[in-house]
């Protein structure tokens, strides 16, 4: 996509333990609909990288914290000028305990308040807003534990009913948590001027225990963004119940770490699934896909959608099940370099995946190396179901 001039661009404001989702999925979803986005960091460089934070639900008293992947930065703080944006957007985590204190920060947030250019802000990212006095006389919602700071910054407080409430005051686009990112994503991208065409396509996550984090949220929440309906499954798992996820990321060894992820919510029951009831196919890598692989009914399944024609995707690991259905057979596809052998014995002609970021269409399939190559995946996936944003 890098050929292609991005018609808006805007700034993440990104520090050391953000949120692990609430950086990557906006960021990912943004650049997979054509919008440039830089991600900065005070005192940090482009190259450098922020550790960030996985924030999950307990049953104590306050949610959990765990490390989790290291987050590239694109562009230089010190060199960014907030009049080259279109709209700017504030990840939660811990970050912006801190950053709220930085001056540079706060003056380049009250450019982009005193501007009316969009601002789209979650979870703890509110205490940047309040310390910039960019909320007084403004409806506004966060992580119900930053609501007394917005109240005495002089914001109209609005109770977060369920954890994925979102609120809209003018060019302030406030949600409490990661939960609402299909929302959020929404009301940024028509804040910017986005339309979506081709919207309401059904589309199925094939979801399994310790999928990789990111490969199954950044394109679960990026099509919900566009009103997609997307619903994800696991066998011998119903609604309502959650897999756990694994964060694989590169830490300098000669393989990828692993950590827990999230706890990701399934929406739909596995052994209820009609496979014409969906437009395509969507498959996360990580662990998961290992054991997937060996289950008759989800091969059944993926060979269903690849004889159907249906648009399918599948990144990093997921090319296992791809493979074990028998559905590579004169395919040219990419997948995690580990995976290479089984592409090969099933017929499948390897494409190299370098750099780690490329993905490649094939007819009906599209297939991904890691999730350094999301913006790309989904975009692919996108044209495929004919789901346009344009400005």
């Amino acid at each position: 996509m890098a050929h292609i001039k991005a018609k808006r661009s805007v700034l993440l404001l990104c520090g050391d333990y953000m949120e692990d989702s609430e950086a990557m999925v906006p960021f990912q979803a943004l650049l997979a609909y054509g919008v440039a986005v830089d991600a900065v960091c005070p005192g940090k460089n482009a190259g450098d990288v922020c550790r960030t934070a996985v924030h999950e639900g307990s049953v104590h008293q306050t949610y959990s914290e765990s490390r989790g992947h290291n987050f590239s930065l694109n562009a230089t703080f010190d060199e960014i000028e907030a009049g080259n944006y279109d709209g700017l957007v504030i990840p939660g985590g811990r970050a912006p305990e801190y950053l709220a204190m930085n001056e540079s920060v706060l003056d380049l947030v009250r450019k982009f308040s005193n501007s009316g250019k969009p601002i789209a802000s979650i979870c703890h990212g509110q205490l940047i807003l309040a310390a910039a006095d960019s909320v007084k006389g403004r409806k506004c919602t966060a992580y119900p534990s930053v609501g007394p700071v917005l109240i005495a910054a002089g914001a109209h407080w609005v109770e977060p009913e369920t954890m994925s409430a979102c609120v809209v005051d003018g060019n302030i686009i406030t949600g409490a948590t990661y939960e609402g990112h299909p929302e959020f994503i929404r009301l940024f991208v028509k804040a910017l001027g986005g339309t979506v065409t081709g919207s309401g396509k059904r589309i199925l996550f094939l979801c399994g225990d310790y999928m990789e984090d990111y490969e199954v949220t950044v394109p679960f929440q990026s099509l919900q963004a566009l009103e997609c309906h997307v619903d994800a499954v696991c066998p011998n798992k119903k609604a309502g119940d959650t897999c756990p996820t694994a964060i694989h990321d590169f830490e300098g060894d000669q393989t990828y770490s692993e950590k827990p992820g999230h706890n990701f919510t399934l929406t739909a029951n596995f052994e209820d699934i009609d496979a014409s009831s969906y437009d395509a196919l969507v498959i996360p890598g990580g662990r998961a896909p290992e054991y997937l692989a060996l289950n008759p009914k989800v091969l059944a399944l993926v060979k269903e959608f690849m004889e159907s024609r249906k648009p399918v995707a599948s990144i990093c690991h997921g090319q296992q099940i791809l493979s074990a259905a028998g559905v590579l057979k004169g395919k040219k596809c990419t997948a995690y370099p580990a995976v290479k052998l089984n592409v090969v014995l099933s017929g499948g002609t390897w494409l190299e995946p370098d750099p780690i970021d490329c993905c490649f269409t094939d007819g009906n399939l599209v297939t991904g190396a890691a999730w350094p190559g999301h913006p790309e995946f989904i975009s692919q996936f996108m044209a495929l179901l004919d789901v346009k944003v344009q400005f």
